[in-house]
C-alpha cells in the first residue's frame, strides 16, 4: 500500500503538476542562468504583511544553493546587475510598477583573503573586508524617484568566530520615504533557502525504485535575498489584485581583460519568475534561456508546451501510464489567470505570475496548504514562506478542488528552520562554521 502511494503521488507530481507554470522551486532552471547563480533566481514570494496588513511584502532569492562555508570569496549580488521587481495592476501582462535594485560592493584590505579580519559586530564593522551596498529605486507612469540608499547588505554568515551572535548586531533593515505615500522597509543579503522539498526527483524519479522522498534537499544550504515592504495603496490600481514577478538583467557586452572586466550596453533580461517551475520542466531544453527573456504579456508563444506537455509521453514510455487527454485547458483558469473570486482581475490576460488579491487579510493560524487548507491568504494568492506549493498543487491535481482528497505530498511539509515573525520574514543563514549543516542523516559522531 505504501509504494502504491508514493507510486500516485510520483505520477501526480510528474503527470498533471509539470502541466502548470509554477509549482515548486526553480533552482538552476535553465541552461545560461545555470552558469550565472549571481541573477538565477530562485524563489518569489508575495502577500499581505501579518504583522502589518495595509502594507505588501514581496521576496525574491537568488543564487541557489549556497554553502555556507563556500569561502573564501563568499556569495554576493552582483554589482552588474539590474534586479527588479515587476507589479501588473490591471491585468494585462504589463509592469504599472517596478522597484530596482543595484549593487555596489567594496573591498578595504585587499592585502588579505579574509572576508572579516576579527569579529564582525556590526554591519559597518571595520573588520567587514568585503562590503556591498545597494540603492532601490521606483518606475511607474510619472518615471524614475529614488528611494533609499546606499543601504549596506547584510554579511554572509560565515561562522560562529567572524559574525558571532549573527543578526544580533544590525538586521540589515532599512526604512526609506515614498513622496506622497508613506513609508517602506528595505532589505538585502543572505538567508536561509526559504524553499522545502525533496529534489531527487532528478535521480530517475526519486531513485527510479522511490525510496529517494521525505527529506528537505535545501536544508543547510542559503540564498541571496531581496525583500521590501511597501504601503498597498502604492501599488494597487482600479482593484485590489496585483500580479508580481521579478526579473534579473546584465549588460549587452563584457569585455574581458587580464584580471577584469568591463560591462557596457543596455541591460538585457536574463532571468524572469513569478509563481516557479515553468521554466525547470514545462520549458523545453531548447527554448529554456528564450523564456527567461521573455515578457509575460508575449507567453502566448509558450502555450503549446503547457496545453501539450512532454512529461506525460515519457513516462507512457517508461511506465505505460496512460496520458491524459489534450489540451490541458481545464486548469488555466485558475493557474494563468488568477482564481474567479479570490484574485482574478476583471478583464485581465493569461500569462504566468503570482497575482495576489491584497483585501484578502491575514489570518492569525495559516494554513501551509494555503486556499486548499481553506486559508485563502495562502497560494495560490500570493505565496508566503509557509506556504506547501509542492503539496498544494499535487493535491489540487489530484482533484481536491472537486472534492477527491488524496491527502497527497512529498512528505516535506515545512522549513528546516523557522521563520522570523518580522520583516523580511525569511531566516536568518546558515553558518559557515557548521559542518554538516543541516544534514537530516549526518555521519555518526558529527
Amino acid at each position: 500500500m505504501k509504494n502504491r502511494v508514493l507510486f500516485l503521488t510520483l505520477l501526480v507530481i510528474l503527470v498533471v503538476l509539470p502541466m502548470l507554470p509554477g509549482r515548486a522551486s526553480s533552482h538552476r532552471e535553465a541552461p545560461l542562468i545555470s552558469g550565472d547563480p549571481q541573477v538565477d533566481t530562485t524563489d518569489v514570494y508575495a502577500f499581505v504583511s501579518p504583522d502589518r496588513p495595509d502594507t505588501v511584502t514581496l521576496i525574491s532569492s537568488w543564487i541557489p544553493f549556497e554553502d555556507p562555508a563556500g569561502g573564501p570569496n563568499f556569495y554576493k549580488f552582483s554589482d552588474n546587475a539590474l534586479y527588479e521587481f515587476k507589479i501588473d495592476n490591471n491585468g494585462d501582462g504589463v509592469e504599472d510598477i517596478t522597484y530596482q535594485f543595484r549593487f555596489t560592493s567594496q573591498v578595504r584590505n585587499p592585502n588579505t583573503f579574509l572576508y572579516g579580519t576579527g569579529p564582525i559586530t556590526s554591519l559597518d564593522h571595520p573588520n567587514r573586508n568585503f562590503l556591498q551596498t545597494y540603492t532601490v529605486t521606483q518606475v511607474d507612469a510619472s518615471g524614475s524617484r529614488f528611494l533609499g540608499g546606499p543601504f549596506l547588505t547584510m554579511p554572509d554568515n560565515v561562522g560562529k568566530a567572524t559574525t558571532p551572535n549573527y543578526g544580533g548586531n544590525g538586521s540589515g533593515i532599512y526604512t526609506f520615504n515614498i513622496p506622497g505615500d508613506g513609508t517602506g522597509l528595505a532589505f538585502a543579503g543572505q538567508t536561509d533557502d526559504a524553499f522545502f522539498l525533496d529534489l531527487r526527483i532528478f535521480d530517475l524519479l526519486y531513485g527510479a525504485d522511490l525510496s529517494e522522498v521525505g527529506t528537505d534537499s535545501l536544508a543547510g544550504f542559503n540564498v541571496h535575498s531581496i525583500a521590501i515592504q511597501v504601503p498597498k495603496s502604492v501599488i494597487r490600481g482600479g482593484n485590489p489584485i496585483v500580479a508580481v514577478w521579478a526579473t534579473a538583467s546584465r549588460p549587452a557586452v563584457t569585455t574581458r581583460s587580464v584580471g577584469g572586466e568591463t560591462n557596457t550596453g543596455a541591460f538585457v533580461q536574463v532571468s524572469r519568475l513569478g509563481a516557479p517551475l515553468v521554466n525547470e520542466v514545462v520549458i523545453p531544453v531548447g527554448q529554456k534561456d528564450r523564456w527567461n527573456g521573455s515578457r509575460p504579456v508575449d507567453d502566448g508563444q509558450f502555450a503549446s508546451y503547457v496545453t501539450n506537455p512532454e512529461v506525460p509521453v515519457l513516462l507512457n514510455a517508461v511506465y505505460g501510464v496512460p496520458i491524459p487527454a489534450t489540451p490541458r485547458n481545464d486548469l488555466v483558469a485558475a493557474f494563468l489567470t488568477g482564481v474567479a473570486g479570490l484574485n482574478q482581475p476583471p478583464g485581465g490576460r493569461p500569462y504566468e505570475a503570482l497575482r495576489l488579491n491584497t483585501d484578502v487579510l491575514p489570518t492569525a493560524a495559516p494554513h501551509r496548504m494555503g486556499v486548499v487548507g481553506g486559508d485563502p491568504q495562502g497560494f495560490p494568492n500570493g505565496r508566503r514562506l509557509t506556504d506547501d506549493v509542492l503539496d498544494i498543487a499535487v493535491q489540487a491535481m489530484a482533484g481536491v478542488l472537486l472534492g477527491v482528497n488524496t491527502g497527497l505530498g512529498d512528505g516535506v511539509d515545512r522549513n528546516d528552520v523557522p521563520f522570523r515573525t518580522s520583516f523580511p520574514y525569511v531566516a536568518f543563514p546558515h553558518a559557515g562554521s557548521r559542518p554538516w549543516k543541516l544534514n537530516p542523516q549526518p555521519p555518526a559522531g558529527h
